[in-house]
């Protein structure tokens, strides 16, 4: 397998964005340091398309960050009155009535929804700063690997909006909802050691190990039969929303379809 790093062949590169595929292993990497890798509707495009672009072969995805920061947020620009060029600006979308407000939006998050597909497990790698969509975004993905320099911080509220990119239902589910509360209302920095005493992160490194320990987590996951991780993401997944009876019954039924499977007398 091929090191997270490594520069393969690859699959998708535009727009701050580049997706390499080793066989059962791709890597997603955000290539804009100069500007700490920040965020815009052509990066999450982008991010849409990776996802769409996957071979069926892939198991596990590594989300990283070129440069010193993993994600600084958006771009800042989005946030003029004028806007990126080409892209609606924030007073635009202010204006479009609530179903074409909803609409757009709902297309922004589709680059942070795909990553918890029970086809695949995503890890994010995440180095500096991972600040508002960055956080979110690193919320997205099933892992969290840091280096011992991670700050996390959920800016929105500051700016007067909400953190509206699919992270607070996986922030409120790791951390629980008074921790959440205040991360996000307070806007402060989560640095690496409290993000592995809450769960918001596996574990922490020194910055020079993160893509070794996500290459190593990865290989743990592609030694696990690849059908019993998407039942047992399925069934982990699903635990939450289900009474403990109901899971009870998932579980049979997940497993009854790896008996048959492994007898070789499923369908």
């Amino acid at each position: 397998m091929a090191s997270p790093a490594q520069d393969l062949a690859a699959v998708l590169d535009k727009d701050g964005v580049r997706l390499t595929v080793d066989d059962a292993f791709a890597t997603v990497t955000l290539t804009n340091p100069a500007k700490r890798n920040a965020q815009s509707p052509a990066l999450w495009r982008a991010l849409t398309e990776a996802g769409r672009s996957l071979p069926g072969s892939v198991r596990v995805v590594v989300l990283r960050g070129e440069g010193k920061s993993f994600s600084a947020g958006l771009d800042r620009q989005m946030l003029t009155p004028e806007g990126i060029p080409g892209e609606p600006s924030f007073t635009d979308l202010a204006r479009r009535d609530d179903a074409g407000l909803d609409a757009a939006i709902a297309g922004f998050q589709e680059a942070f929804t795909w990553w918890r597909r029970n086809d695949i497990v995503s890890i994010a790698a995440v180095q500096g700063h991972a600040i508002g969509a960055g956080f979110q975004l690193a919320l997205a993905c099933d892992l969290r690997v840091v280096a011992d320099d991670v700050q996390f911080a959920m800016r929105e509220t500051s700016l007067g909006i909400v953190p509206d990119l699919t992270g607070t239902h996986p922030l409120v589910g790791l951390v629980g909802y008074a921790r959440a509360l205040e991360i996000c209302a307070t806007g402060r920095f989560v640095g690496a050691q409290e993000a592995v005493a809450c769960g918001l992160a596996n574990v922490a490194v020194p910055v020079d190990e993160l893509d070794a320990a996500a290459h190593d987590l990865a290989a743990a996951l592609l030694a696990a039969p690849r059908d019993a991780v998407v039942e047992t993401k399925a069934l982990l997944r699903g635990a939450l929303d289900r009474t403990y009876d109901d899971q009870r019954a998932a579980e049979r039924a997940a497993q009854a379809r790896r008996l048959r499977d492994l007898a070789g007398t499923g369908e």
